[in-house]
């Protein structure tokens, strides 16, 4: 029964993998939200808030974004075999497609349709970015309320897009001010705000 289970995790990370690889026209930023609907949406591997943690330290390692995801989440589901397994599920479709549509547009660069291929497909992807985006909004609202996520939105987006700061380091600078906070003294500000025992009713 677990290599049965083994083997249907194996196959349900080259499935998943593979549409990803098939279907993220665009690169690593378009293939996130279908990653996030296989992994959390279809097969459950990880929670919303696993996923943007993956996402989180994925944007502050150098390499693309989707073979890092790919093998992080196979070595969750399946371990090392996964982690491999996912990898080349999501790298394989990409070369071979990338082969065969490059043969394919130098044989018809001239026609219409090659030229409309890639913009049709530019509106449904962004789509799914605005729902990726929405579904973030909403876990870092309920997390850090509608002031404080608003606020680091903000300023990142202004560090990003405004100087020109890379992503991985706005991401790295907020993981090291995370693990640099202070501990709150919670057994102490439980001590002072519980009340005192009453008395026993034998010492009155």
């Amino acid at each position: 029964m677990a290599a049965d289970s083994l083997l249907r995790r194996h196959g349900q990370l080259c499935l998943a993998f593979t549409r990803i690889g098939l279907l993220g026209f665009g690169g690593g930023p378009s293939m996130i939200p279908l990653v996030h609907a296989e992994v959390v949406e279809r097969y459950s591997w990880m929670s919303d808030e696993e996923f943007s943690d993956v996402l989180a330290i994925g944007n502050t390692l150098p390499g693309p974004i989707a073979t890092k995801m790919a093998g992080t989440i196979g070595h969750r589901v399946a371990g090392i075999a996964g982690a491999i397994n996912a990898a080349l599920a999501v790298m394989l479709p990409c070369i071979v497609a990338m082969i065969a549509l490059l043969g394919l547009y130098m044989a018809h660069r001239d026609a219409r349709w090659i030229n409309g291929m890639g913009e049709g497909v530019v509106p449904v992807v962004m789509v799914m970015m605005i729902k990726l985006t929405w579904d973030f909004w909403q876990k870092s609202r309920q997390a850090l309320g509608i002031r404080i996520a608003a606020a680091m939105a903000i300023v990142a987006a202004g560090l990003i897009y405004g100087i020109g700061i890379s992503p991985g380091w706005v991401i790295a600078a907020l993981l090291v001010a995370a693990l640099l906070r202070p501990e709150r003294k919670q057994a102490a500000a439980s001590a002072e705000t519980a009340e005192p025992d009453e008395p026993d009713e034998m010492t009155r």
